[in-house]
């Protein structure tokens, strides 16, 4: 009987330090990588408001918002681009150059 017993108390021990040993060359890196996905995931739909932080949007909203931002830039510029160029004399550029005739002295 004692023999059965010590039998049964070292395969359960031994399963013990296999399934310890196994935990830690491969449990941890595989917890570390869900870690790292569940991250990535909040990332990427964004984080609702929580007490003491504000909401996080996510990847999609924030490049809808990026994206609504470069239209204003693109027409900002598009402006500027008139105002820099002569035309039919109503730019900056023909203003300047209106000036700049007033003043420089004829030949």
């Amino acid at each position: 009987m004692t023999d059965a017993l010590t039998t049964w108390v070292a395969i359960v021990g031994g399963l013990l330090v296999i399934v310890g040993v196994l935990w830690r060359t491969v449990g941890r890196p595989i917890r570390q990588l869900v870690v790292r996905l569940d991250l990535f995931w909040d990332d990427w739909h964004g984080t609702g408001a929580r007490p003491g932080r504000p909401e996080q949007p996510g990847v999609l909203e924030r490049l809808a918002a990026i994206e609504h931002r470069q239209a204003g830039t693109e027409a900002a510029v598009e402006e500027i681009k008139h105002e820099l160029r002569p035309n039919s004399g109503a730019s900056l550029r023909d203003a300047v150059d209106r000036v700049e005739q007033a003043v420089t002295p004829g030949p």
